[in-house]
């Protein structure tokens, strides 16, 4: 059973991200698209300014991170390979020594940051699921925030890529929640086999314990697909978060390709109706499943996490009908967004 608490000073409604977890808001912020100067999202262009030194976007990181605790966010994501988005958080964190002691922090290990701050690298991310790169990443990570990792999760575990199988990757794991270098220890899927992965993760055990306290993984109104295993997963106690609800771009106004003309027209006449935005929609869409603990915004600018925040609580019957006709098969949805370039 979740428990629910309230936050004094926003009114808003807390969750504990799976059985005992720490209390969360239902709205995230992710720092992937601030983090780094280049990444795959539609309207980029139009988002960052031309400045995207790593000064700009710090500024324009705390200027999110501030409207994001002023209307209510407590869970924060970023990982090893969001560029400098570590660091940024913890340059933050320590200006707001006062209120910031109560806010949720995520971070992940696997993927390495390689494009050297440009947004033209030939590869901007290299992932490796090995223990020497836990080891490593672990103490990067910590060296940067500290004992404020409140979840540490696996970055985009394939059953490709072996780490679900590492006994020792799965047991290191383990002893850092045991020793208190980390909070919760957690797994993020992607990709269509990424049920398969989900499945393996919540069986995973080290010595007779479970490894994973939580799941994050993409579940929007294009690729729905994962959305009876992560019910499965919050009844076995699993706090669940949902990222890439605006898949990077596709569900909001940025999304001006051809190929997608005929979705959009289908998602501004749905919103129209109901007054409200593309970009509210896909996140009505996932706070409207009961399972889901945090949903997360890819929000680049305050604007977008304001309109966001704003997004309705609830969807209607005959809205969810015709949203679930817009779902595409996982091949399909994973082989477009493979395909969408770096901006």
């Amino acid at each position: 059973m979740t428990d629910r608490n309230t936050d004094e000073a926003t009114g808003d409604a807390l969750r504990s991200l799976g059985d005992g977890g720490p209390l969360v808001s239902r709205l995230g912020l992710g720092l992937a698209a601030v983090g780094r100067p280049g990444y795959i999202t539609l309207g980029r262009e139009r988002d960052l300014p031309g400045d995207r030194s790593p000064d700009a976007l710090y500024r324009r990181c705390a200027e999110l991170l501030d409207a994001a605790v002023e209307i209510g966010v407590r869970y924060f994501d970023v990982a090893r390979s969001y560029g400098r988005a570590e660091e940024f958080l913890a340059r933050w964190l320590a200006s707001r020594a006062d209120g910031a002691a109560s806010l949720v922090v995520g971070s992940k290990w696997g993927y390495e940051y390689t494009a050297g701050w440009s947004v033209d690298a030939a590869v901007h991310e290299e992932k490796e699921h090995s223990l020497a790169r836990f080891r490593r990443q672990l103490e990067e990570s910590r060296a940067l925030l500290g004992d404020r990792i409140d979840l540490y999760q696996i970055h985009s575990a394939t059953l490709e890529s072996g780490v679900l199988d590492a006994d020792a990757v799965l047991a290191a794991m383990v002893a850092a929640r045991r020793d208190g270098l980390v909070g919760a220890l957690g797994v993020t899927v992607t990709g269509a086999g990424a049920a398969s992965t989900l499945a393996r993760a919540m069986s995973a055990q080290v010595d007779g314990e479970r490894v994973f306290d939580v799941v994050q993984a993409t579940c929007n109104i294009l690729e729905p697909s994962l959305a009876p295993l992560l019910a499965e997963a919050r009844q076995r106690g699993m706090g669940v978060i949902v990222k890439e609800v605006h898949a990077n771009g596709r569900l909001t106004p940025a999304n001006q390709r051809p190929e997608d003309g005929a979705l959009t027209a289908r998602l501004e006449r749905l919103a129209g109706e109901r007054g409200t935005g593309i970009d509210q929609l896909a996140i009505a869409f996932a706070t409207t499943m009961p399972f889901v603990d945090v949903v997360n915004s890819g929000a680049a600018t305050v604007a977008q996490l304001q309109s966001h925040a704003a997004a309705p609580t609830a969807l209607d019957d005959e809205a969810l009908r015709e949203l679930a006709a817009l779902a595409e098969s996982p091949q399909e949805y994973w082989g477009k967004r493979a395909a969408l370039p770096w901006h």
